[in-house]
């Protein structure tokens, strides 16, 4: 078994695995990609998983390709999908794949002069010069219509309401040719992804195949999920990103620290790079205190510096103390210089005059956005969700006065368990 292989299998990374994957990467320094879904100009936490898969790779001595998907995401891949994703234009794409590249950067070396120095492809580059015409004599020839309906992500979309769009229906074909692409004209012989990816990329292999007579190979990781079921990524704010300026680093630590125990057991050994030994290290040591959170803080630590660095996990963990002080500390006692300096939790102001005229809490919430409707204001208020300067308010119609104001101009307004918002008078 290959080292590599081996690693993902006890990380919890392996899903399927094509036969000759193994030796393959036994035999040679090989060329493996990944590709991205420019539908955003960040990465969200669901990314990691792929940037991981590449990184690991090239640890490993293989070359890493990651492949941008400047024409694929004018199409619009089904796998996973209930219905069809809007088609984006030619300048928000171009404007969502820099900002990929520079996220990946981080990551990877694309830089070195070594074997295996990463390199990023967009297949726009091939595509833009392809006629209709010229794709289905040269590529849609060889794949059978009966084989793309019999992939589950065709399936799926055909048997609900919605179905299935010709343009959806030939993204399979347009993924394969991105790996037969790369098979030629870069000698990559792998594609890796999500479980859900399995039918596109063994399209890939099936073109490869049939077009040139020659042979390449898959691995695909399993989609993480919560243990309850839960869908990961998401927080109360939406996708966790890995833009600082989309999910400030406090509020990126903050969603790995409150993971379940459960949860955090299985992602410390996905999304850290620390050894088998030293995590069941960490989990023998959790388990003798729950209460210290110790695999929970390592989690949050591990992935903070990975993706924001080491001074940004220092002021997260700033940020942390001065939030979460003991629990007989008010907020009285932070002071000016500590509340401006808090980093990561969303900060809004209002004019004096228009907090002084303020009807409600309820009414003052929706208007900052803090809640995105007087109803979920109302109701989280009513089951003591929501606190003022660390004091629980239950009266959905309580006026704030001037007398509630932190240094005469703040208001340190609490949602849930860990969102935090500073309202500054002016």
């Amino acid at each position: 078994m290959n080292v590599f292989i081996e690693e993902m299998k006890w990380r919890g990374m392996l899903q399927d695995v094509m036969p000759g994957t193994a030796e393959q990467l036994n035999k040679e320094l090989t060329s493996g990609y990944i590709g991205f879904d420019p539908t955003s100009d960040s990465l969200h936490i669901g990314s990691l998983v792929p940037i991981l898969l590449l990184v690991h790779l090239q640890k490993a001595g293989h070359k890493p390709v990651a492949l941008v998907g400047g024409a694929t995401g004018m199409v619009g891949d089904p796998s996973g999908k209930s219905e069809e994703r809007n088609m984006l234009s030619e300048n928000i794409l171009n404007k969502n794949i820099d900002g990929i590249k520079k996220q990946l950067a981080k990551f990877l070396d694309f830089e070195s002069t070594a074997a295996n120095a990463a390199v990023m492809v967009n297949n726009y580059d091939w595509f833009k010069n392809i006629s209709f015409l010229d794709f289905i004599r040269d590529v849609g020839k060889y794949i059978t219509v009966n084989y793309m309906m019999a992939k589950d992500s065709v399936k799926k979309r055909l048997e609900g309401d919605n179905g299935m769009s010709f343009t959806e229906f030939t993204y399979q074909l347009v993924q394969g040719y991105d790996f037969y692409w790369l098979y030629k004209n870069a000698n990559c012989k792998l594609q890796m992804g999500g479980s859900d990816q399995w039918g596109n990329i063994v399209t890939g292999t099936e073109l490869i195949r049939k077009k040139s007579g020659g042979e390449a190979f898959a691995f695909t990781c399993p989609l993480i999920k919560k243990a309850d079921g839960g869908k990961f990524g998401k927080s109360e704010q939406g996708n966790v990103w890995l833009d600082a300026e989309k999910t400030s680093p406090y509020q990126f630590y903050q969603f790995w620290l409150n993971a379940t125990d459960k949860d955090a057991e299985s992602w410390i050994k996905i999304f850290t790079f620390l050894t088998k030994d030293e995590i069941d290290n960490i989990i023998i040591e959790h388990k003798k205190d729950e209460s210290k959170w110790l695999l929970q803080k390592t989690l949050a630590k591990e992935l903070t510096i990975f993706v924001h660095g080491e001074s940004e996990f220092d002021k997260a963990i700033e940020t942390t103390e001065k939030l979460f002080a003991e629990k007989n500390a008010t907020a009285e006692s932070l002071s000016e210089q500590d509340l401006n300096a808090i980093n990561g939790i969303v900060k809004a102001t209002i004019k004096k005059e228009d907090f002084e005229a303020c009807i409600d809490v309820t009414t003052l919430f929706a208007d900052l956005n803090i809640f995105d409707s007087k109803g979920n204001a109302r109701k989280m208020i009513l089951d003591g969700g929501v606190s003022i300067n660390k004091e629980k308010i239950t009266d959905p119609k309580m006026i704030p006065i001037n007398a509630q104001l932190l240094h005469g101009k703040f208001l340190l307004v609490q949602k849930g368990k860990k969102n935090f918002y500073l309202i500054e008078i002016e």
